[in-house]
């Protein structure tokens, strides 16, 4: 980068924004923008300050670690590096999805490394919101619903809810993420979507569409082996041959 690293520290505790914040100033590429002490502020200083980098402690009032993760939108996403003292459930989710994390009290030489791995990222808004989904998913035990996918509009990446999603639907190559308002290009295949998605409400339809149950309106009876579905965007979807069994599953419960 021709700049300084625009960065945000978010912990509840002052001792520990202070100590982190005198570890980070002696590093040259570093530049700390703000601090937050609970999550609704340090979301809004997302917003206002645009910052490339936020260390994220997991506990802090008001809204803990996860859920800021699962509240940011926007297109341009700040690279997030956890803060956290030892909790064995939490380091196990982060090391098995590779997620980036420091442990209090931080040692410099892991600091470094954070920074530099994060120097890496900037820049490339995919694999920054594909390492925030990691993230998301690492708390997925507590919050199945909030699962989160990436979505693509034009060069910018957003973190999608999965319960905001209506349907995912298959154009060649392409691969689309259906929303109430707009149209986003997936980062992956409808296959891996749709492992990646279970076990929340989303049902495979036709071998190019999977739709989520809780976003279906109305399903109509073309024959006695095809139905259509309505969404709540009034978007239809003709059911396959091999999925209708699904769908009567469906109308039974």
């Amino acid at each position: 980068m021709d700049r300084p690293i625009k960065t945000i520290i978010a912990d509840d505790e002052q001792i520990a924004r202070r100590v982190l914040r005198e570890e980070l100033e002696l590093l040259p590429d570093v530049s700390i923008v703000g601090e937050a002490e609970n999550g609704p502020q340090v979301l809004q200083q997302i917003v206002e300050l645009r910052p490339d980098l936020v260390f994220l402690d997991l506990q802090m009032p008001g809204m803990e670690g996860f859920e800021v993760i699962r509240n940011l939108s926007g297109p341009r996403l700040p690279v997030i590096v956890i803060v956290t003292a030892f909790h064995q459930h939490a380091i196990e989710a982060f090391e098995a999805g590779a997620i980036d994390y420091l442990l209090k009290p931080v040692s410099e030489a892991r600091l470094r490394r954070a920074v530099e791995r994060a120097k890496n990222l900037i820049g490339k808004p995919l694999e920054i919101a594909q390492d925030l989904a990691k993230i998301a998913s690492a708390s997925e035990a507590q919050n199945t619903a909030r699962r989160k996918l990436v979505g693509r509009a034009g060069r910018e990446y957003y973190l999608l809810d999965a319960d905001e999603v209506l349907a995912l639907q298959a154009e060649g190559e392409l691969v689309w993420i259906v929303t109430p308002k707009r149209r986003f290009m997936a980062s992956q295949t409808l296959r891996t979507l749709e492992t990646s998605l279970q076990p929340l409400a989303f049902q495979r339809v036709h071998r190019n569409a999977i739709v989520n149950i809780n976003h279906v309106r109305k399903v109509t009876a073309l024959t006695s082996h095809r139905w259509m579905l309505t969404l709540s965007n009034e978007q239809q979807f003709v059911v396959s041959k091999r999925q209708a069994h699904n769908i009567r599953r469906l109308l039974e419960r």
